[in-house]
């Protein structure tokens, strides 16, 4: 059978539809790209916001229209989904049970899923429950397994990873595995974790210097009404203290622009954290109403539709800024990049360890060589002098 999978939402999203896809390969089915030559559409859906679920359903209704003879399967966080079960060949011959998905650059792990908070915008824990990690033994297994094929970078997904029982001890034990693998974290909440991440992030060359903090607001009023675990202080003491230990580490964030009863000093607030601090990575969304919620409950303390696009859209722009800046910063030095596309007109791209997008010349100086024939540097991490700045990242030439 030909399946194509669609998939909307954050990397632990992605991380869970990779593994659909590899264990639907190991079963002997055929993983395709486009919705023609499928005869099974599965979308993974998101409903983190009011307009992802929108979108996610909008496709879905496309879909069933345009192919009604095809079987689509919805699975993931929406309203109707349900769990994808398919039975991996015995023979996939990766170490901890499961075949390793081939088809990304970067492998993404799951760790964790579920959500123990309760946030009063987010609807995200009805579909994923009650926090679940993944036992310590098979996130290594798994993590292992994705070394030994060949993968050079580790993405760390999960609902909440700082739920995940000491989770500076498995990212320890992540970066352990080989130097030469590096490990990359998706979002954490501000608090006292975070602290012990920065400073593993000093210890261990091969953690990459990206740090992604679930910050919602900048207002202790607003944190508070959101029911937030953490204060206001503590974003300053994390941001001030990571800028301390790291000079050179990419911080990125996630903010809500509009909550309900937001004021303007409210929202100046969240504004000053990208004037005070080198953030840089910027989630920015205007708030959304979620029924069934506690805020989308306070009708009469909705912010009007277009002063939530505004406020998210200054806040955008201002990490837009320091994103300028933070990329001129290395201009003339030397950055790690791991490899992402295929070679194409003597170029080719992909992140370095701070999570910028670098494109890189290949030339005839080029000392370092291609450990595929096929793929070429692909899934390999190259040394790159930074020549200049692009719209994405940066540009440079391999060494």
């Amino acid at each position: 059978m030909n399946i194509c999978f669609d998939t909307f939402g954050c990397r632990l999203n992605r991380a869970e539809s990779l593994e659909e896809e590899a264990k639907a390969a190991a079963a002997g089915h055929k993983i395709v790209k486009t919705h023609t030559e499928a005869d099974l559409i599965v979308v993974r859906g998101c409903s983190v916001t009011g307009r992802a679920q929108h979108d996610c359903e909008s496709e879905i209704k496309r879909l069933k229209e345009k192919y009604p003879s095809k079987r689509i399967w919805v699975t993931g966080c929406l309203p109707g989904a349900r769990a994808l079960i398919i039975k991996a060949a015995a023979s996939s011959g990766t170490s901890g049970g499961d075949p390793v998905p081939m088809r990304t650059a970067r492998a993404y792990l799951k760790v964790q899923d579920g959500c123990n908070s309760s946030c009063t915008y987010c609807i995200v824990p009805k579909f994923r429950g009650k926090s679940k990690a993944v036992p310590f033994d098979e996130v290594m297994a798994k993590a292992r397994a994705f070394v030994d094929a060949g993968y050079r970078e580790l993405v760390v997904t999960g609902c909440n990873l700082c739920q995940y029982p000491d989770f500076p001890a498995l990212v320890a034990a992540l970066c352990d595995i080989s130097p030469d693998c590096r490990v990359r974290l998706g979002s954490i909440e501000p608090g006292p974790f975070a602290v012990k991440i920065v400073d593993l992030m000093k210890e261990r060359a091969n953690l990459c210097k990206f740090l992604h903090l679930s910050i919602q607001s900048g207002s202790q009023k607003v944190l508070a009404a959101m029911r937030r675990p953490y204060e206001a202080k503590d974003l300053e003491q994390i941001l001030k203290y990571a800028a301390e230990q790291l000079p050179g580490l990419c911080i990125g964030c996630d903010l809500i622009a509009g909550f309900p009863r937001e004021s303007l000093i409210d929202h100046q607030l969240s504004a000053a954290l990208f004037l005070r601090h080198n953030i840089t990575n910027a989630h920015v969304f205007p708030y959304s109403e979620r029924p069934g919620t506690v805020a989308a409950a306070d009708v009469f303390g909705q912010i009007p539709r277009e002063v939530r696009r505004e406020r998210a859209r200054e806040l955008a722009e201002l990490a837009n800024r320091n994103l300028e800046r933070f990329k001129r910063r290395f201009v003339g030095k030397e950055v790690a990049v791991l490899v992402e596309t295929l070679p194409a007109d003597g170029k080719i791209a992909g992140w370095t360890s701070e999570y910028l997008w670098c494109e890189c010349r290949v030339s005839s100086r080029t000392t370092q060589k291609p450990t595929d024939r096929t793929n070429g540097f692909r899934r390999q991490i190259v040394r790159v002098a930074v020549e200049g700045v692009s719209g994405r990242g940066l540009k440079g030439r391999i060494l």
